[in-house]
């Protein structure tokens, strides 16, 4: 038996166990009350997040640089005061570049370098007198060199006498050379355009030098020049030239020496002297009108409120848009909780709630994900209309949320889940009141512009009727808001108006069936899946219980006319009646229906025969949980007996136990619960009196309406009705609705001359060779068919040995 189950288990069983594990651990040791305000809570800061993150910039901060034009009216929400950090450190920068940098002038430096050498010369020459004088026996080796170039620089000054005019002429060479501006060739990196030179010996005095690499001489280079001039010296040996070269050229040093710490001062003096650039905004001052050019002062003055509402005002903001997003879930909660019934919804409120904000949380994020997507597209476009990212944002499907909703509720709740959607869009849009308008009546077209979701191809059907009526309010925007009907601007705005349809059919159809799932939501397209015949359970019954299947069929006919009449879920009723009986394929040959003279109840105890017709209920609830059945269906098999009584058994178990025997009631009583909703109460009725019509003899409207009106009398005296939302009024439509559907089933048929139909007593068995539309008993009084104190129909009580008028009498 379990293999067979396994076989008949429906399409998406496996995938809401799936959910059910995930979801249900975290929760388990809350009351559902609990779950739900903190499914609240979180539903409400989640969808405030998506709309305004203080982490990350809105969609609809632009950002703008010089020379764009404003995309919308910009108006100071405060009195900003605003210091432009970047832009002052920018200048002040600017201004450290243009500093001359300092150099100090020391104008004495080529008279050190010739005294320097003349010392040393006349230093050496004294030394030689005394050498010879004394007759220093080393004085071959030279006399003592002091100056630069060391020892053997001594010896070849030492190997002759120079002349005096030899000696002039070195050092008017080096005084020419070592006189001027002189730098060093490591401070060249210093001489920009300009630079400021100060003379040391006159502190106060100072010049500009312009194009100071050209006016001054590297120090490699002036030692260069001073070779080549002792070159010119013809009188002295290339020895000799070599020896003068290495005592005169490390004597000439910088003139100019870079001054780091004066620039570096000035450098200071001149930042500490720029002023910081600051910004003054009053509350409620227009920045810029959309349309306008960004000039650099209005670019400052966009980048001054941008700071302020992403700096300072950011937590203030989320917080104050938490408590609006609150609210509008707390009027949507009061909202579903009072808006009345709903045939075709099988949700409780807080599951209903949880659909809403599932949808609505959804929405958001496709919003949020294409208000980005139109900035991200108008930034990659300069020519208008393609770089306006308001006509890319015509393409958003709003009316998911809403055609979604109703396709799985009702078309109140979707309406209301528009508006609300809606006013999101408002927030999030750069252009909230257009966007919002734009949003609902694309909502309203989605809610009203569709019938009942009969078939897949309904969703196909709102997605260009919402795509036309788009288009249409896109174009309609666009002369609102005043601009020019150039032909390109409005075929974008069309042709994203019916992508917006396009795009919200095809949402739409990836998550309907994911919520159908996930919240066990019954549609009318889900309904029909489960009518088709060639279901393994449906087979089955016809295979196994032919009686019970056309007797569920019936039924199904009967309740689904009477949902009309009353305004119930019509075919939510005829889909149950199918599966209400699916418990009798265990044992189908102990209900009367299946029957074909024989039956087995007259070889069983009542208790016997009680517990078998009583298993076909729990039994079928197993089967239907064990198939993956929608727990609306599971709840027709147990709901449509109620908590009635096999009372028939139970007289007959009284009559037949011994005196010291004690008989339970409970024993032959269904297990429950009563009827829940109107749908199962309606099929409790119809049951009853499909089984009751069809054993009458003659099925005449007076015989009809005697069997009904009797039916539902029971019932209510039984008290079956107590828990669903049936009233008198309604009671009584049903109770007409039935007998019109029984007489139009169950109509006489046309006597033929010269035929005598078998006929014998006031019941007849059916021989096994007719028609299993004849099965079971006939009753020509219809006060005779056996309809308990709860109004069941008890054939398979009955004793068919026994006289009629002996068993009205034992009753």
């Amino acid at each position: 038996m379990s293999k067979r189950i396994q076989d008949l288990k429906t399409p998406g069983h496996k995938f809401q166990q799936r959910l059910w594990e995930i979801f249900k651990a975290p929760g388990e040791n809350l009351s559902a009350d609990q779950r739900f305000w903190i499914g609240f809570g979180l539903l409400c800061f989640f969808t405030t997040l998506l709309i305004h993150n203080p982490l990350w910039r809105g969609a609809s901060d632009i950002e703008y640089k010089e020379g764009d034009i404003a995309r919308e009216t910009i108006i100071s929400p405060a009195d900003i005061y605003f210091e432009d950090e970047a832009g002052t450190e920018a200048i002040r920068a600017s201004a450290a570049d243009v500093v001359r940098p300092t150099f100090s002038y020391e104008p004495q430096r080529a008279e050190e370098a010739v005294l320097g050498f003349r010392s040393a010369w006349e230093n050496l020459q004294r030394r030689r007198v005394a050498g010879n004088t004394n007759r220093n026996p080393d004085a071959s080796e030279g006399p003592d060199w002091t100056g630069a170039g060391g020892d053997g620089v001594g010896r070849v000054f030492a190997e002759r006498a120079f002349t005096a005019n030899e000696i002039d002429a070195v050092t008017r060479i080096l005084r020419e050379n070592a006189t001027g501006y002189i730098y060093g060739d490591q401070e060249r990196q210093y001489l920009g355009n300009e630079v400021l030179i100060i003379d040391r010996q006159r502190p106060t005095e100072s010049r500009v030098v312009q194009n100071p690499i050209a006016t001054m001489s590297a120090l490699s280079e002036v030692r260069a020049r001073l070779g080549d001039g002792l070159n010119q010296i013809r009188s002295l040996s290339e020895r000799e030239r070599d020896a003068f070269i290495a005592a005169v050229s490390p004597l000439i040093q910088p003139s100019i020496i870079y001054d780091a710490a004066a620039t570096e001062s000035d450098r200071k003096a001149l930042i500490d002297s720029v002023q910081p650039i600051t910004v003054s905004l009053k509350r409620g001052q227009k920045v810029v009108d959309q349309g306008d050019i960004i000039t650099p002062g209005v670019l400052l003055h966009v980048t001054a409120i941008r700071n302020y509402s992403s700096s300072t005002r950011q937590l203030n903001r989320f917080l104050g848009l938490l408590v609006l997003i609150t609210a509008l879930y707390w009027s949507a909660w009061k909202f579903i909780q009072h808006r009345g019934i709903v045939p075709r919804l099988a949700l409780s409120e807080q599951k209903t709630f949880g659909l809403f904000g599932f949808i609505v949380l959804v929405q958001t994020v496709i919003m949020a994900i294409f208000f980005r997507l139109a900035d991200f597209t108008a930034s990659q476009n300069v020519d208008a209309p393609l770089n306006d990212p308001s006509l890319w944002a015509f393409a958003t499907p709003f009316a998911f949320g809403s055609l979604l909703m109703t396709l799985l509720a009702d078309r109140r709740t979707a309406l209301f889940l528009g508006i609300f959607s809606a006013l999101l869009a408002g927030f999030l849009a750069p252009r909230g009141l257009e966007f919002a308008v734009y949003a609902a009546i694309a909502s309203s077209v989605a809610v009203y512009g569709i019938g009942r979701y009969r078939n897949r191809q309904t969703v196909t059907i709102a997605g260009i009727l919402v795509g036309l009526s788009s288009a249409l309010i896109a174009i309609a925007i666009i002369a609102y808001t005043q601009q020019p009907f150039i032909l390109n601007t409005i075929l974008l705005a069309i042709a994203c108006g019916l992508a917006s349809g396009v795009i919200t059919a095809a949402v739409t159809a990836v998550f309907l069936p994911l919520c159908e799932s996930l919240f066990g939501v019954l549609t009318d397209v889900k309904l029909l899946e489960l009518s088709n015949a060639d279901l393994p359970v449906l087979g089955q019954l016809a295979l196994r219980a032919p009686g019970t299947n056309q007797h569920s069929h019936a039924v199904g006919q009967l309740a689904e006319e009477a949902c009309r009449v009353v305004g119930g879920n019509s075919l939510l009723a005829r889909i149950g009646s199918l599966y209400h009986d699916i418990g009798k394929s265990a044992a189908p040959e102990h209900f009367v229906e299946n029957q074909m003279g024989r039956n087995p109840h007259d070889k069983l105890k009542p208790s016997q025969s009680a517990k078998i017709i009583i298993s076909h209920v729990t039994y079928g609830v197993k089967l239907a949980k064990e198939m993956g059945l929608p727990q609306r269906i599971i709840d027709f098999i147990p709901q449509h007996h109620g908590t009635r009584t096999l009372h028939y058994f139970l007289k007959r178990a009284q009559a037949e136990a011994r005196e010291d025997e004690e008989i339970s009631e409970n024993d032959f009583r269904y297990p429950g619960p009563k009827p829940q909703f109107r749908e199962a109460a309606i099929m409790m009725i119809a049951d009853s009196c499909e089984a009751a019509a069809r054993s009458l003899a003659e099925p005449n409207p007076e015989n009809i309406r005697f069997i009904v009106t009797k039916i539902i009398d029971a019932i209510l005296s039984d008290d079956q009705l107590d828990e669903c939302d049936l009233t008198l009024r309604e009671l009584t439509q049903i109770r007409e609705s039935m007998i019109r559907s029984l007489v139009a089933i169950y109509h006489s048929r046309v006597d033929y001359p010269g035929y005598v139909p078998p006929n014998s007593g006031q019941y007849k068995a059916v021989p096994a060779e007719m028609d299993s539309e004849e099965r079971g008993l006939r009753y020509n009084n219809p006060a005779d068919i056996p309809i308990s104190k709860g109004g069941e129909i008890e054939d398979e009580a009955i004793d068919r040995t026994i006289e009629p008028a002996v068993r009205r009498k034992n009753r």
